[in-house]
């Protein structure tokens, strides 16, 4: 019974939005191979909600669309939304996304096979990824006129969450289903 409240904390604090006792309940009843009532419940939470009322947490544990979530404190809230400001700015356009799926797939690449693949300009979005530092310039081609190549950079690993190339999903991958629009004919 000791371990509740580090199991309600971990899944409060993973959950994305507010989380009810109906559906806390289940699923640590699961975990922890246990039962418990309704009062064990809200005892858990009252003892989170007093451990995260002290002032060296800058969040608290939050009674909010009938369930419960940890969000940030009044006093933070200026910085969190700077951060999230700052973030939206990095969001990359779908036609940057897909010049950098095609450079992180055919590396090392130049502009003019990008453009073929794609069907269009990737000058701007091309731009964009180099000031974001996602992509590189890795050297020349031997072809005429001896094009740039690109290719991908470390922060592309970071930003896709990935350690290597190696990690990025294979073509074989996707299934076709997957990326079908509306519903199949009989």
């Amino acid at each position: 019974m000791e371990n509740v409240h580090q199991h309600l904390q971990a899944l409060l604090f993973a959950s994305p939005q507010a989380i009810s006792l109906d559906e806390i309940k289940p699923v640590l009843e699961e975990t922890l191979q246990i039962t418990l009532g309704e009062s064990d419940l809200l005892q858990a939470i009252e003892t989170i909600r007093s451990i995260f009322e002290s002032d060296q947490f800058a969040f608290e544990l939050v009674e909010i669309a009938g369930g419960y979530q940890f969000l940030t404190k009044g006093a933070y809230h200026h910085t969190v939304a700077v951060h999230l400001k700052q973030a939206t700015k990095k969001r990359l356009s779908q036609a940057a996304m897909e010049t950098l799926a095609i450079i992180a797939y055919k590396q090392p690449v130049t502009k003019s096979e990008l453009e073929e693949i794609r069907g269009v300009s990737c000058d701007y979005a091309l731009q964009k990824l180099l000031e974001k530092e996602l992509v590189l310039i890795t050297g020349r081609s031997e072809s005429p006129g001896r094009p740039l190549l690109y290719g991908t950079s470390d922060k592309f690993m970071d930003y896709m969450g990935i350690r290597s190339l190696n990690d990025l999903p294979r073509p074989k991958d996707f299934k076709e289903t997957e990326n079908v629009i509306g519903e199949a004919s009989e």
